[in-house]
């Protein structure tokens, strides 16, 4: 007998514990783990498991179909000129360039998500271009259409393909000549127009995160929908 455990007779005239009946020995298979994760408190921590799992599982689905529920493509709206026509998210604003003076291009229209400024400055007999934006925001997007005033032999290097059917080059590069102002990628398209030699339609893209790639998807679109006159 245990010390400190009072005895009391069973049923069946032999000793049993308070803490419950003592089983006979049988020989056979152990079943004592079966037994074990059986008990009603262990029951209950599977099935608190089972719903935590069950919580959480449902939470990150509920944020994955938010995140892509709110990147919906942007809406779009048209530009066109007696040079070319495309279509452009709402959020690239439409800024025509005017310019009385001569200069060595030709630029159409500029895009951007932020307000623009005069790209040109005149000093004596002198006139420099830059880019019509000091520093891209963040997000931010500019894109400048020019035509090239000297007539061009060759698109030269790039990525070839097509934009209204119209023979071009594609370049694109991290940081590039839009790094000047903050862009995180250029994108450069050169297309022709005419047969050469002739002038060459420009187009170059400066784009700066965070949403590069849907900013690029933007800007395949544009030029999808591009529509060119003959320069």
């Amino acid at each position: 007998m245990r010390s400190g455990t009072r005895a009391r007779p069973n049923r069946y005239g032999g000793i049993g514990w308070s803490f419950g009946p003592v089983g006979t020995w049988r020989p056979g298979p152990q079943k004592r783990g079966m037994k074990a994760d059986l008990t009603p408190r262990r029951l209950f921590l599977w099935a608190a498991a089972l719903l935590a799992i069950g919580v959480v599982t449902s939470g990150c689905g509920g944020g994955a179909d938010t995140q892509a529920a709110g990147k919906t493509d942007p809406q779009l709206v048209s530009y066109s000129s007696s040079f070319l026509s495309f279509s452009h998210p709402a959020s690239w604003k439409e800024y025509p360039f005017r310019w009385a003076g001569e200069l060595h291009f030709r630029p159409m229209v500029y895009l951007s998500t932020q307000p623009v400024h005069d790209p040109c400055s005149t000093t004596g007999n002198t006139t420099s271009c830059r880019f019509p934006v000091g520093r891209l925001q963040p997000g931010g997007v500019l894109v400048t259409w020019n035509a090239s005033n000297p007539p061009a032999m060759g698109l030269g290097p790039g990525l070839p393909i097509t934009v209204d059917g119209r023979e071009a080059r594609r370049t694109d590069a991290n940081g590039g000549i839009c790094h000047s102002i903050g862009a995180d990628r250029t994108v450069d398209v050169l297309i022709q127009t005419r047969p050469l030699p002739s002038p060459l339609t420009e187009m170059t893209a400066c784009l700066r995160g965070p949403g590069l790639a849907q900013e690029e998807k933007s800007l395949d679109a544009l030029l999808a929908s591009t529509k060119l006159a003959s320069q």
